[in-house]
């Protein structure tokens, strides 16, 4: 087998709309928009820099059916420079840019090869020489809701040696919170014989399994705070015996994060504030040129839980941190670089606890003793959690968006839920039992 480089990218879902963003600068804003271009840029930078045999991109390519006619010009620049360099690019379409999509249709430079609804295979050739050094095999949406198990449709020829690679959108062992788009199983694919499965569609980077190699790359540039952590594609070398070395490489000028706050030891809300700002001042040092946007998560124990509880101090310190960070913005030159990063508070997550002993109270007999016990047992088995879940919801099942927004709940969600609503009763009925002890 020769050895030669790929890189594997997915779900560039150029020219989001970053919906639900209306409290930032508009500055900022513009920014967010350009984010996902500015990721294709570095990753067209990316392959000129590392020289690959190829890139193969595995679906939402776009981010919606009816693209607009910037996203379409973007992307074919990018082609044309790729093009130039001599690097060949692989293509399939996923459920969101599928091939009977309404859009423009700009012409693809002979360099890309788009794959067509059923599975289908080319021979990729190294750059330096020409000779062959894998087979390529991928299939596309033709619609935006592709329900079967396409990824039956792979199958190795067994008289050929070289290094199989397979491009595939789907959702491999139903992963939760994403469609079950092309669902298959992860010993579907194992049992394929392809030697790298190049999957799409689920945003988060992963990788399932080696030899074969079965790898979700993430996609370039993180949209919200549900795509948290760095985001880019994989470089991947193989060597002469067929064995793959994959490099994460960073391509996102906007990074989405949580950062955890504790108020353990704070005594007042200024104390709280001069903290966050630290730890916006320690996210900016660390940003490395990227603007990021994050959600404060309060935790720990102390006096403030109680006061947080209300929601309106934690609203007013997120305002007071963002009327800060607006007034840094406007003071700058024009263009966001890579001097000063843009740290922009998001939003606040409180999950404190009152001041109090939880272990000692889970070993007492009593109804707050076994309140938490029960909340660590829901924790662990998950049938228990859906009967709490059911429980509680009930009374507002009638109301369609709220049902909605449960069916949107992943499982760690609704295990924070369950947390939080077992720390708050905790808290409050400590509360009046020590003020019953008082008036006694």
């Amino acid at each position: 087998m020769i050895p030669f480089r790929f890189i594997h990218a997915a779900d560039l879902h150029l020219d989001s709309p970053f919906a639900g963003m209306s409290s930032v600068p508009d500055r900022l804003r513009e920014h967010l928009q350009q984010s996902t271009f500015a990721a294709l840029n570095h990753l067209v930078e990316l392959a000129i820099a590392e020289q690959p045999d190829f890139i193969v991109i595995s679906g939402d390519v776009y981010d919606a059916s009816d693209s607009s006619l910037r996203a379409q010009l973007r992307l074919r620049e990018a082609w044309e420079l790729l093009g130039r360099h001599g690097i060949p690019v692989y293509v399939i379409h996923g459920n969101h840019d599928p091939l009977n999509a309404g859009r423009l249709r700009l012409a693809h430079p002979e360099h890309v090869t788009v794959f067509g609804p059923a599975a289908e295979s080319v021979t990729a050739l190294r750059r330096s020489d020409g000779e062959p050094v894998a087979v390529i095999t991928g299939i596309s949406y033709p619609t935006s809701a592709v329900t079967e198990n396409t990824s039956l449709q792979f199958r190795r020829d067994p008289s050929c040696s070289l290094f199989h690679i397979g491009l595939l959108h789907a959702n491999v062992d139903g992963q939760e919170g994403h469609d079950a788009y092309s669902p298959c199983s992860l010993r579907d694919l194992q049992q394929s014989g392809y030697d790298y499965w190049a999957l799409g569609h689920i945003h988060k980077r992963q990788i399932l399994h080696e030899a074969p190699w079965i790898v979700y790359p993430g996609n370039p540039q993180g949209r919200s705070l549900k795509e948290t952590g760095p985001k880019g594609c994989y470089v991947v070398d193989v060597n002469g015996h067929g064995e793959a070395r994959l490099s994460f490489r960073a391509l996102d000028t906007v990074r989405w994060q949580e950062a955890e706050l504790s108020i353990e030891g704070l005594a007042n809300e200024e104390q709280l504030r001069d903290l966050a700002e630290e730890l916006l001042e320690e996210l900016r040092e660390q940003a490395s040129g990227r603007v990021q946007i994050v959600r404060l998560v309060l935790s720990g124990r102390g006096p403030l839980h109680a006061m947080l509880q209300t929601g309106t101090e934690g609203e007013e310190l997120i305002q007071e941190l963002r009327r800060k960070e607006s007034r840094r913005l406007e003071g700058e030159a024009p263009g966001l670089g890579p001097s000063a990063p843009v740290v922009w508070p998001a939003g606040l997550k409180v999950r404190t606890g009152a001041d109090l002993d939880p272990e000692a109270m889970r070993q007492e007999d009593s109804f707050l003793g076994e309140l938490l016990r029960m909340a660590d047992l829901a924790e662990r088995e998950e049938e228990l959690l859906e009967q709490i879940m059911g429980s509680a919801l009930a009374a507002v099942s009638e109301d369609r968006r709220l049902r909605m927004l449960v069916r949107e709940l992943g499982t760690e969600d609704q295990k924070a839920l369950v947390r939080q609503a077992a720390e708050m009763a905790v808290s409050l009925l400590a509360e009046q039992e020590t003020k019953g002890g008082a008036q006694r």
